[in-house]
């Protein structure tokens, strides 16, 4: 795979490490080992797997000649705190549509997320409501700063494009090298599956290197069949603009949709209870939207025997842990 054909910021100048957790592993009491590929240390404010993305996505923007950038995420939003993280550190003005997805939910004085956006100096943030069509909203937004004589350019929600799949798709070819200097042969991965831009990409890397590795995709908003079409679509067009000729099949895209509760960012207890469970056997800090439902799944299959005796399991860390503050409450109940 040729990654250097496309713009791209260095971002990321070392790979994210994979580290064991042989305390969960024991704590779980099942012949299951497990890794985590730890994207939560990636740079930018707070860390997080949209940097992957950005690294693209953001020279694209800067080759295009842009001066502001536009993009959309819900209310706590880890994609739209990396997203103007980058625009700070570029020099960017950054404005931000978020959508409240659970009515009543947004609070401009709240914790987590939503206090960097302030800290870090957003130009803007329009809060509409849930079911808006985001790219119509930003769309209109760039027609204003258009308008007031700047060069506006839109990152979708999640920068899941092929633009910012191309993000994944290298990591992909990151995690075969540790793997292979590690001398440790994984047999399932599992990881988020949201706007489908890290899922997509990871299935398209690790098809591309004929890895053997199956991805599987833990949903935290949309039931099974609609998810895994956006990630077999966006798959098959990020292989293309890679110029991967071999082909991505559709069994090759596998999500999981019993983790996500009531909706979109709305708590479980299975949730609560993996995010305590990380904290306490590994010391490590999940978020409550993304990586706390996906471990709340990883957890309950290794329970119900889904994964052979023996397996050795690598869960991806996408980050987020800035929006645990926003959910307090939730965990101290």
């Amino acid at each position: 795979m040729n990654f250097a054909q496309f713009p791209r910021r260095k971002y990321i100048h070392t790979p994210t490490p994979i580290e064991p957790m042989p305390a969960l592993s024991k704590r779980l009491g099942k012949d299951v080992t497990l890794y985590v590929k730890r994207d939560d240390l990636l740079p930018g404010a707070g860390g997080g797997n949209k940097t992957r993305k950005l690294e693209f996505c953001m020279a694209d923007a800067l080759e295009k000649g842009a001066d502001t950038i536009i993009t959309c995420g819900a209310i706590q939003s880890n994609h739209c705190r990396l997203t103007l993280s980058w625009a700070v550190k570029e020099g960017l003005d950054c404005h931000l549509i978020l959508e409240e997805r659970v009515k009543g939910a947004y609070d401009p004085d709240a914790s987590g997320n939503n206090f960097l956006y302030q800290l870090m100096g957003v130009k803007s943030i329009e809060v509409v409501p849930g079911g808006t069509d985001m790219m119509a909203a930003m769309e209109k937004k760039a027609v204003e700063l258009s308008g007031e004589g700047q060069k506006p350019y839109m990152i979708p929600v999640g920068a899941s494009n092929a633009i910012g799949a191309l993000g994944y798709a290298a990591c992909a070819m990151e995690t075969m090298v540790q793997l292979n200097d590690m001398h440790l042969d994984i047999d399932h991965m599992v990881i988020p599956s949201g706007s489908a831009g890290t899922h997509s990409g990871l299935v398209v890397g690790m098809t591309g290197m004929d890895s053997g590795i199956p991805v599987s995709g833990i949903n935290v908003s949309r039931d099974k069949q609609a998810q895994e079409e956006i990630v077999y679509k966006l798959a098959r067009e990020t292989a293309g603009k890679l110029g991967i000729t071999k082909k991505i099949f559709r069994d090759t895209v596998v999500c999981f949709d019993q983790y996500v509760g009531p909706g979109y960012s709305i708590p479980t207890d299975a949730m609560v209870e993996a995010v305590k469970l990380f904290a306490q056997t590994e010391s490590i800090l999940l978020d409550p939207v993304y990586s706390g439902k996906t471990a709340a799944g990883l957890i309950d299959l290794i329970r119900k025997d889904h994964f052979p005796p023996g397996a050795k399991v690598l869960f991806l860390h996408t980050g987020g842990s800035p929006a645990l503050y926003a959910y307090m409450d939730t965990f101290r109940k």
